[in-house]
């Protein structure tokens, strides 16, 4: 009997054993995180006592009314798109008469093109040319915080950064500069990475 992949069940046994190595003191605390479908929670733990010094998350009342800034580089490629729409409905012929008077046109320079084909092809078999199709090319390898630009517009991303600002500034009004950063079994990518570089941007080393 085949057992159904649990995706829980397996972060939270990666996250146990991260638990093995990481370990928070007053001196250096435990930065752990925790996402959900729509939000994202931080909280920096002290393990010797058992308790939580700072926590924020994406439901505080100063992140309610957060809208993310659209990228420079999203605002170009639109600009960039509608000129060319522009441009193509300058170019298109208009419907009517003179879009029906074009295809019999086409229609007729296709024709002899088409009839030597076939020609060709029944008096040399086997002669057709193959089609070479050009090799893959991997992309270039990005960091996670290159990664990280792409995706910059986005409301999730852009709150768990702001998420990672708010408890480095909390942080530092409680007098922890140096964390140990848990992501909690999760990838460092997305949410996660973008939350640990708002952090890094707040001024937390780790």
């Amino acid at each position: 009997m085949s057992r159904k992949f649990n995706s829980n069940r397996a972060r939270l046994k990666r996250h146990m054993r991260m638990r093995n190595r990481l370990v928070g003191s007053l001196a250096r605390p435990r930065l752990n995180v925790f996402r959900s479908g729509h939000h994202i929670y931080a909280q920096i733990i002290d393990d010797t006592t058992g308790q939580t010094l700072v926590a924020a998350s994406s439901l505080d009342e100063s992140l309610k009314d957060f809208k993310p800034a659209v990228p420079a580089s999203v605002q170009e490629k639109a600009v960039k798109g509608n000129e060319r729409l522009e441009v193509a409905a300058e170019v298109a012929p208009a419907k009517g008469k003179g879009a029906k008077a074009e295809k019999p046109a086409k229609a007729a320079a296709q024709a002899p093109a088409s009839k030597g084909g076939a020609q060709a092809s029944k008096g040399k078999p086997g002669t057709q040319s193959k089609t070479v199709l050009p090799t893959a090319q991997k992309g270039e390898h990005k960091t996670p915080l290159e990664a990280l630009v792409a995706i910059a517009g986005n409301r999730k991303v852009a709150m768990a950064r702001e998420v990672g600002k708010l408890v480095a500034r909390r942080a530092q009004e409680k007098g922890v500069s140096s964390v140990v950063f848990d992501r909690g079994g999760y990838a460092y990518h997305g949410r996660i990475a973008a939350l640990a570089e708002g952090a890094r941007e707040g001024g937390l080393k780790f």
